[in-house]
């Protein structure tokens, strides 16, 4: 068996027997459907523990002719398509895991050419009557083979990016990846050779250094997915399906791991799902994903404006960021949206492609990035988290007049002067003053449905404190009364989307006057 061309199909396999699989094999119509097209280079990128792995794995059984997976795949999705068969094991495969390669190859300084020499290899032994000894560049051996055959090769590389990402430092090593890449992909010269390329990272390919080698590639991103949503992940319905199938509570996995949004989906971390569904044990599973340590540097940047954006974010508010000038260079960061940006693609925010909007997804992650903060103090954080305990200390204590002026405080502090008055803004401050509730409470329920209309924010705590903390809805008023935002929750019966919680429920109204700039709160307690 060769270890870079025609693979068998032994990996996916594994992946097949493993305790949970979810089915993405719906993504090889679309693959066959573009085949040997200019639209065959794909580049799809996405976080660790995504599956990145098992659709690499997945493609190369598929198209490999180095195995027979007729049976392996009949029984999947993609076998209820007519022309399922068409193209399975039909193509010569050379798939490759760059970060693998790291160790045999002797570190990442000698990655290219070991890919090269070991690929080049198994096709002087699989094509010797084609291909003369002396061709040492691999660009070259697969375009005689093509002259020759007219055989066209499908190429798959897993972690393409980690000489991008791990060594942004080294230019030498920058220099010969790319040139690499641009020998295999750039020009028209691959077109007559490859069938489909299809590369998966981290990282998009949007990078200056290497836009010259790979900008004929269609990219699917966690920025920007289209029609590679349902591949990237878990969807929510598939979530629910696996909740009943092993008896868990879905609405406590959502709560935990509710998904990132790209474009109509919810998608799920697969990772942290499967590990609730077989150990039912709700924790985070990112700090074992090997980036973790990555973004401690990253959020303690001094850029402008970053740490407040962290701090909103972990408060269960979104913030705007530029996506847009980001340049994959993983060393030079030049302000607050290169970071965001960065940690979009990593998976520690999500993106709202509409709003261009990042927010933290979960509660897993969420524990995550507030334990990031903790391993350098921030005199911010400090500062605010004492704020908050004693706003949430006064909220539980029915305190309106010292909760209205905590609230005053920190709108005057923390709101810019541009959007001071702005009603969304408001809504943003309350999300930050409550930053201190998230160790008691989950992330702040934004217009939740709720009997003839919707609650402004409502506040359900965890299961361990379901006893001691009670519930919260709080309803924003502008220009009107604190009375009134009270008299509205009773109205309209907001209430009652919390009757099957059981245990005690806080009415908040809070208003703002836009012309005093003066604060109002009224708390009352809610009997059922």
């Amino acid at each position: 068996m060769s270890l870079f061309v025609n693979p068998d199909n032994s990996a996916f396999q594994a992946a097949l027997n493993a305790s949970i699989y979810v089915d993405k094999t719906e993504l090889i119509q679309y693959t066959n459907s573009i085949l040997e097209s200019t639209e065959a280079f794909i580049c799809n990128s996405r976080p660790r523990r995504f599956g990145k792995s098992i659709t690499a794995d997945m493609l190369t059984a598929y198209y490999s002719k180095g195995c027979n997976s007729r049976q392996m795949f009949s029984n999947l999705q993609i076998g209820r398509d007519k022309n399922w068969q068409e193209y399975m094991n039909r193509y010569d495969v050379i798939h490759f895991d760059v970060q693998w390669c790291m160790e045999p190859a002797g570190g990442p300084e000698k990655v290219v050419g070991f890919i090269t020499k070991n690929i080049l290899a198994e096709l002087h032994e699989i094509y010797s009557e084609y291909l003369p000894e002396e061709i040492a560049s691999l660009p070259e051996a697969l375009s005689l083979i093509n002259a020759s055959t007219k055989r066209k090769f499908v190429i798959i590389i897993d972690e393409w990016d980690v000489l991008i990402r791990d060594e942004g430092a080294n230019q030498k090593i920058q220099e010969e990846y790319i040139t690499f890449l641009r020998g295999m992909f750039k020009g028209t010269m691959p077109t007559r050779y490859i069938a489909l390329a299809y590369l998966t990272g981290i990282l998009p390919i949007k990078k200056i250094q290497t836009q010259s080698a790979l900008n004929n590639f269609n990219e699917f991103t966690m920025l920007d997915a289209r029609g590679f949503a349902k591949y990237i992940g878990f969807t929510e319905e598939e979530v629910k399906e696996l909740c009943q199938q092993y008896n868990r509570d879905f609405d406590k996995v959502k709560h935990w791991y509710d998904g990132y949004l790209l474009e109509e989906y919810q998608v799920y971390n697969p990772k942290a799902v499967v590990e609730v569904l077989l150990w039912n044990k709700y924790q985070s599973y990112w700090s074992k994903t090997g980036t973790y340590d990555a973004i401690v540097p990253l959020i303690n940047m001094d850029f402008n404006g970053l740490k407040s954006a962290i701090i909103t974010m972990l408060s269960g508010a979104q913030v705007e960021v530029d996506v847009f000038c980001f340049q994959n260079d993983t060393i030079n960061f030049t302000n607050k949206d290169d970071v965001l940006t960065y940690l979009i693609h990593l998976g520690y925010l999500g993106y709202d492609q509409k709003t261009q909007n990042a927010f933290i997804p979960n509660e897993e992650i969420r524990q995550e990035l507030t334990a990031a903060t903790r391993r350098k103090q921030w005199d911010e954080m400090i500062t605010f988290q004492r704020e908050s305990e004693e706003l949430l200390d006064a909220t539980l204590d029915r305190a309106s007049e010292m909760v209205a002026e905590t609230i005053e405080k920190i709108h005057m502090e923390y709101a810019s002067t541009i959007k001071y008055n702005d009603e969304n803004s408001l809504s943003s401050v309350l999300t930050i003053a409550y930053l201190s509730s998230m160790k008691y409470y989950f992330k702040p329920m934004r217009e939740l449905p709720t009997g003839r209309g919707f609650a402004d924010f409502v506040y359900l705590p965890k299961p361990e404190y379901a006893g001691e903390y009670p519930a919260l809805l709080v309803e924003l008023k502008w220009n009107k009364n604190a009375i009134t935002a009270i008299q509205q929750i009773k109205d309209r019966q907001y209430p009652k989307t919390l009757e099957k919680y059981t245990g005690d429920v806080l009415l908040v109204g809070i208003n703002y006057d836009k012309k005093s700039k003066i604060h109002e709160c009224v708390i009352e307690e809610y009997y059922k």
